[in-house]
């Protein structure tokens, strides 16, 4: 088949489509493989110039990625694997984010590692004793 770049909403959601079908229904053929390459090349070019997500703080872009996806915190919980107090402490910014936990998301949400990766302010937590 012959590919563009992609330049409509439209055309980015046919070639998501193409792609997910190549990948879990089609043989792997040396051919399919090469066309999984360029339509998983067009999709992510089309998704670093379109990402709303790209100049989030890794915080930000979590709870966006939530909402996008209609996630709650209690999702996170399971995704990850850690105390609801943990997920409270992070989406509050009161506790970053493990390298395990950027790992995990990352995949979960199909971003790169990196966009999780940059530093964030936390809030200062005053204990008292």
């Amino acid at each position: 088949m012959k590919y563009k770049i992609i330049k409509t909403k439209s055309q980015y959601k046919t070639y998501c489509k193409m792609l997910e079908e190549l990948v879990y229904k089609a043989p792997k053929s040396k051919l399919i493989k090469e066309e999984i390459a360029l339509l998983t090349l067009l999709i992510e070019k089309w998704d670093e110039e379109h990402s709303p997500f790209t100049d989030k703080n890794p915080i930000a872009l979590i709870l966006a990625l939530m909402e996008a996806n209609n996630l709650k915190s209690k999702d996170l919980v399971k995704i990850l694997g850690v105390s609801k107090g943990l997920i409270s402490d992070i989406l509050s910014y009161k506790k970053g984010l493990s390298k395990a936990n950027i790992r995990i998301l990352a995949s979960h949400f199909k971003i790169s590692q990196e966009a999780l990766n940059k530093p964030y302010k936390l809030k200062l937590v005053e204990e008292y004793a």
